[in-house]
């Protein structure tokens, strides 16, 4: 076939039209305009390769001639610039050089994007010279590049006043995000906000958290530092429905419950209480039990039953613990590997723990496993009326220890039912108001509630925002900054400088 026969120009042309014609009344046909423009892209550029003698030809007579061929070629050439363009523009590739990838994407962000049910429409109420605009434009646009579900609507509330009436808007910088039903609101253009909204918004059902109540509790809405208001609007932000429950008013824990979090007790339950906990659990229910040290509550009686138990004393870490800080402050590193523990690459901080224990032989018909461990330079300290300085092997217990471990059936449930799970922490304060924002404290908070949950592509959803995370180093780290620093570095200036004075006065 002769090549030169077939009117490349002529169909390059012609598509390069009609698809942008087919844009300008079809925008949501993007894979027909995308498809056309990238034939012509195609057709234009075989013309120029099939017709290449031609075109040398044609510019190598009189000058008369050559102006129409420059324009001709000029247009050519503008046609592919904007055809490349084009492309470039709708499935553009965007890579990130920053030192702490600030322009992209957590891998958490993109499992909740792709997994949307649904269609996803947001609309951003602000205006160009308001504080927030760039940021949500920047963050919003790697949400719309990364799906094709999500939709992105930038509306001026000076310029549309009657469209901001009809969302009630009240103040700039607001994102509605909706989709079938839901319809959820944000005014932080971070990306914990934008990615909480958008599991928020993609889900009719809200799985619920039950915390017990009337054992002196620190309470969800206790805003003070030991409070847990915080650890609750971070769950609601999740997409969690949120309640308290007293076992001494009610017989039975409601149906709906996803997960029964007892947290921070510090009175005794009743058995009455410890045997409904035990049949909720027994019958598919989610327990989480986070458990002090200084604490009158007992569950021996109901982790006796799987095995479990709560070892006696506070744990001490002479390697894992706060620099600076008391000897009881751990600083954990040491993590199983595990669902709840994959993606958390920061240190939890543990004010004041206990180490969890398992017998195999009463519990062999369940899994066991330890989340978080204390370095083997560590022990659990039975005596704390003095100033605790090193292991007493007669009395306390030495190290690696667990202080938080899940536990699943080894047998599966019956069909229709739920699978059974429980996971023991020994200390409730990290995820208190004081420490929940503790870099590593609010991942390991949320992972175990998503794990519990069952939201297996939602575990880790605490996005990546870019703060401030300080580098935290334990005592041995500490002792090394400090000869290096204070004392080798110093030191070798001063011998450097010496042997150049000792030098020049030789001269």
């Amino acid at each position: 076939m002769n090549l030169k026969a077939i009117p490349f120009g002529v169909i390059g042309s012609v598509l390069a039209l009609g698809g942008l014609t087919a844009y300008h009344f079809s925008p949501e046909q993007l894979w027909l305009v995308t498809a056309v423009e990238s034939l012509a892209l195609v057709c234009l550029i075989l013309f120029l390769v099939v017709h290449r003698e031609t075109f040398k030809t044609f510019s190598s007579r009189r000058s008369t001639r050559m102006g129409a061929n420059s324009i001709l070629m000029a247009v050519l050439f503008l046609g592919i610039l904007g055809i490349v363009n084009f492309l470039a523009a709708r499935h553009s590739i965007r890579w990130d050089f920053s030192e702490n990838q600030n322009f992209s994407l957590a891998p958490q962000t993109h499992r909740v994007i792709r997994s949307l049910p649904r269609d996803v429409k947001i609309t951003v109420f602000t205006r160009e010279k308001d504080p927030g605009y760039q940021s949500y434009k920047e963050r919003l646009d790697s949400y719309r590049q990364a799906s094709s579900k999500i939709a992105v609507e930038f509306v001026d509330p000076e310029r549309q006043p009657k469209m901001a009436q009809s969302y009630g808007i009240t103040r700039s910088d607001t994102a509605i995000f909706e989709s079938g039903l839901q319809t959820v609101r944000v005014t932080n253009p971070s990306e914990a906000e934008l990615t909480g909204a958008l599991i928020r918004v993609s889900k009719d059902d809200k799985k619920r958290v039950m915390f017990l109540e009337g054992h002196g509790e620190p309470g969800t809405d206790n805003r003070d530092r030991t409070g847990f208001s915080l650890a609750k609007e971070i769950l609601i932000k999740q997409g969690y429905e949120i309640g308290t429950l007293s076992l001494l008013t009610q017989a039975t824990v409601p149906d709906q419950t996803a997960i029964l979090a007892i947290v921070g007790p510090r009175k005794p339950l009743t058995s009455d209480e410890l045997n409904r906990i035990h049949d909720y659990v027994e019958k598919g229910g989610r327990l989480l039990l986070m458990v002090d040290p200084d604490t009158q509550a007992d569950f021996t009686a109901l982790l006796s039953q799987w095995g479990v138990g709560l070892g006696r004393g506070v744990l001490v870490d002479l390697q894992d613990r706060l620099a600076q800080g008391d000897l009881t402050a751990l600083l954990v590193r040491t993590f199983t590997e595990h669902e709840i523990t994959q993606d958390i690459n920061a240190a939890v901080l543990f004010p004041l723990a206990r180490h969890i224990t398992f017998n195999d032989q009463i519990g062999k018909d369940w899994d066991f496993v330890p989340l978080a461990r204390t370095s083997p330079n560590s022990w659990a300290e039975t005596d704390l009326k003095g100033r605790v300085v090193s292991l007493n092997e007669k009395e306390d217990i030495k190290g690696p220890l667990p202080m938080a471990a899940a536990l699943t059936p080894k047998t599966a449930p019956a069909e229709g039912k739920t699978k059974s799970a429980i996971v023991v922490i020994g200390n409730s304060t990290f995820a208190s108001n004081a420490f929940v924002n503790f870099p590593g404290n609010s991942d390991f908070f949320l992972h175990t509630v998503a794990w519990l949950a069952q939201d297996r592509d939602m575990i880790s959803i605490g996005p990546r925002d870019q703060v401030f995370r300080p580098f935290v180093p334990n005592p041995l780290q500490e002792r090394t900054l400090l000869y290096v620093q204070v004392i080798f570095l110093p030191a070798l200036v001063l011998i450097a400088g010496v042997q150049v004075w000792r030098k020049r006065r030789r001269l």
